[in-house]
């Protein structure tokens, strides 16, 4: 069971190489605590040697890892203290009065020195032991003003140190900065900040035990370190608390309920101690007597000495057989999980050096060159072809293969979204364009009556018909364009998805497959953009009114006819729709009359000079222009109206027809003919849109409109189906299916091959990287299994 604590020691020593230590959670202790309130005595205690820097203000800068070997089993009892001291005062002294003998001082193990059973390793310099633990502090000191210079600024870079004595007890120690809540001197204004995220950044892995340091003569509801700690362990379950200071407490206080976990109770409970005093270290007394004193204090102490399971609660060396028997534990509770992290990480690092290959340079001649060419070629190519049929499914992608996995559950993936642009984009939006999206039922009119020329047809003229359709499937052109553009883009975006691992060795091979690739892409666009544009010309070439899809001229009307029944027998249609469209056609049927049916009559007949003459002025100016001709007795009017309306005319109601027009623009006498008729002026552009429509021209409308409706919904219909088709055919397949073949023509030349499969400069340094990587997982997952040779559930 002890050897967990140097297994665990010597994993973090592997994983503080591979910078991971933080990625996976090591389990150790870390040590937080206010300024002094007695961190660095605690831990001094704990080694039983002082070798931590002193002085005012924030002497900690840098995080410290500390662990601890015991190379003895059984450590001796007493040594020559006084001589070791002796030595170490010396060494100080030396290094103080001249730094370039420090270096010098450092013994690597041939030296004869009486201190050879204690020593100190730092792991940024390997293979030098320090004998002296005042050189220790002094390499501390320089190696943290090496980082942050001199002033009171701190740094998160952890300082690693291991100390071997048969005196102390295995541990695991991180030392942090102590709280500060105020910057003085030349402290950065923010450092409370800084070393409260420092702090966090160490105490928030789950796996640490936080060794929270207190002064006892303060009040233990204001302890900073108590309260940094719950705000990562609110449950309190992985804190151990100290009390400091406790003979310095007022006479007649003591600890007593602070150690029996009353105040603020801890799952791990607390333990009270007794540090040197300021007094003490000024008169360089040995942290050994000092732990004698402590010793003393508490057998002696009214209160602690009298309660025996008090007194096993306090003491520097209760402390640490305490955190050692807790790191174990917590340790053997750390592994398993440590292990499957680390056999995670092996397979990823594996997976990596896999996709590098071996070194180019170690291949035979420019054969197996153009082999490895083709290989990477061919597997391109099959990715490619794989995500566009799903049949490699996500797994055709090997270029990011947690992201991948990921992307091939949450969302579509390769064919899958060409399939989306084709159903869910291109047919949706089709299905949402309209037959009358942009018309309107003037531009009908006025395209009807453009198509009659000089008289009105009998019939509704095809030729508008013919005008508006071809205007509307027009339209279905650029909808069918935008969608080979998005199945280009996917393409695109499918290429770079497909690209093998190992393609990331050779950037000029890369290069030139995106440019090979890309242009292989471009060449298809254009017949595919070609061939959805004739899609729309094969469709204007001919309209194809014998369709048997197509309502037809007789089935238009024969709806048509339906729905005017249906609205006279609901006062609909066959009303008059406005007093003003009633006025105008009973005076198209009175100028009827009037004409014996001819069509085109003047102002200047008779019959119109008697009504002018009667004032009914603004009749003569209306009828020729809206005159019906029903005297043929057929056509799709007759047909309509014939029978069911009569447009003749009471006289009497003539004069209603006035206030259709207004005749305010002649100022003349009622009962007074003009010398001279005037016209009104022809206006520049002539529209429909100033006059309300004829009962027969919202039929020709409505018959136009439902013409329309029935052959653009045929048109539509087939462009959904023939563009996917056409993109499939020019596109997608074609690019699958040359693309092997282009990129064997344009890459596979002896003379380029050597060339494009040079390795990247930064590729030799990866291949490295993971090759040590692999060996220091190797030696920590044999570190771990170490454990199978004793029993660490007992």
């Amino acid at each position: 069971m002890e050897q967990l604590i140097p297994i665990a020691s010597k994993l973090q020593d592997v994983l503080g190489a591979l910078g991971q230590s933080t990625t996976l959670n090591m389990p150790q202790i870390v040590v937080v605590g206010g300024q002094s309130s007695g961190k660095s005595s605690v831990l001094e205690g704990i080694v039983g040697r002082s070798f931590l820097p002193r002085g005012h203000g924030i002497v900690t800068r840098r995080p410290l890892v500390l662990q601890l070997y015991n190379t003895s089993a059984t450590p001796p009892m007493d040594t020559d203290e006084d001589e070791r001291l002796e030595e170490e005062k010396k060494v100080g002294i030396n290094s103080s009065n001249d730094k370039t003998k420090e270096s010098e001082n450092i013994d690597t193990g041939d030296s004869g020195s009486a201190n050879m059973d204690e020593w100190g390793e730092f792991l940024h310099l390997p293979g030098k032991r320090f004998h002296s633990f005042a050189l220790i502090r002094s390499e501390i000191t320089r190696d943290t003003e090496r980082l942050v210079g001199t002033n009171k600024g701190i740094n998160s870079k952890p300082i690693h140190l291991k100390i071997y004595s048969p005196r102390v007890l295995s541990l695991t120690l991180v030392d942090l900065p102590g709280i500060a809540k105020v910057a003085i001197g030349d402290q950065p204004p923010d450092i409370e900040d800084q070393i409260q995220n420092m702090c966090l950044e160490y105490i928030s892995n789950p796996n640490a035990i936080i060794l929270a340091v207190t002064s006892a003569n303060t009040d233990l509801a204001n302890s900073d370190a108590l309260k940094l700690a719950q705000s990562v362990d609110p449950y309190r379950e992985r804190t151990v608390g100290v009390l400091t200071k406790l003979d310095l407490m007022d006479p007649g206080t003591d600890a007593s309920d602070m150690i029996h976990n009353k105040v603020i109770p801890l799952r791990r409970g607390y333990v009270g101690i007794v540090n040197r005093g300021q007094r003490d270290v000024d008169a360089d007394l040995s942290i050994r007597e000092g732990l004698r004193k402590e010793e003393h204090f508490f057998r002696t102490h009214p209160v602690y000495s009298r309660d025996r399971s008090l007194l096993a609660k306090c003491g520097t060396n209760n402390m640490a057989k305490s955190l050692n028997n807790i790191l174990m534990h917590h340790i053997r509770e750390c592994l398993p999980e440590l292990k499957n992290r680390i056999t995670n990480m092996m397979a990823d690092v594996q997976s990596e050096l896999d996709a590098l290959g071996a070194p180019t340079d170690d291949t035979s001649g420019s054969t197996a060159l153009g082999g490895h060419l083709l290989a990477l070629l061919s597997k391109f190519t099959t990715n490619f072809a794989s995500m566009i049929d799903g049949r490699g499914g996500h797994g055709a992608v090997t270029t990011h293969a947690s992201s991948s996995n990921a992307t091939g559950t949450n969302e579509l993936y390769g064919g899958a979204r060409i399939s989306y642009i084709f159903n869910d984009v291109f047919t949706y939006s089709l299905m949402t364009v309209g037959a009358f999206d942009g018309l309107t039922d003037a531009e009908i009119r006025t395209t009807i009556s453009n198509a009659n020329g000089t008289r009105p047809a009998l019939f509704v003229p095809e030729i508008s018909f013919d005008i508006l359709v071809r205007r509307q499937i027009s339209r279905l052109e650029q909808p069918g364009l935008q969608c080979v553009d998005l199945v280009y883009e996917e393409l695109q975006r499918m290429a770079s998805q497909c690209e093998p691992t190992e393609l990331t060795r050779f950037p000029k091979l890369r290069d030139r497959m995106v440019e090979t690739v890309s242009g292989l892409l471009r060449r298809c666009v254009g017949p595919t953009h070609l061939m959805v544009g004739n899609l729309v010309k094969i469709e204007l070439a001919y309209i194809n009114t014998s369709h048997p899809d197509f309502i037809g001229g007789s089935r238009a009307v024969a709806h048509l006819m339906d729905k005017v029944g249906k609205d006279e027998r609901t006062g609909g249609m066959s009303a008059p729709s406005s007093s003003e469209n009633e006025d105008e056609i009973e005076g198209v049927g009175a100028s009827s009359n009037k004409q014996n049916g001819a069509v085109g009559a003047t102002p200047l007949s008779s019959s119109s000079r008697n009504d002018y003459c009667r004032g009914d002025e603004e009749n003569r100016a209306i009828a020729p222009t809206s005159t019906i001709d029903e005297s043929g007795g057929g056509g799709i009017m007759n047909l309509l109206f014939g029978g069911n309306r009569n447009y003749t005319t009471n006289p009497n109601n003539s004069a209603n027809t006035n206030g259709f027009r207004s005749p305010s623009r002649r100022n003349v006498a009622a009962d007074v003919p003009p010398s001279i008729v005037q016209l009104p002026q022809v206006p520049h552009a002539m529209r429909h849109s100033d006059v309300p429509p004829t009962d027969r021209e919202r039929v020709e409308t409505e018959i136009i409109k439902s013409l329309i409706e029935s052959y653009f919904s045929i048109v539509r219909k087939n462009f959904i189906d023939m563009v996917p088709k056409t993109i499939m055919y020019f596109l997608v397949n074609h690019v699958r299916d040359a693309m092997q073949n282009e990129l064997v023509s344009e890459l596979y030349r002896d003379a380029e091959v050597p060339t494009l499969m040079k390795e990247a400069e930064d590729i030799a340094q990866r291949r490295k990287t993971c090759i040590e990587m692999k060996e220091l997982l190797m030696k920590a997952l044999e570190i771990v299994n170490e454990v199978r040779d004793f029993n660490t559930f007992k």
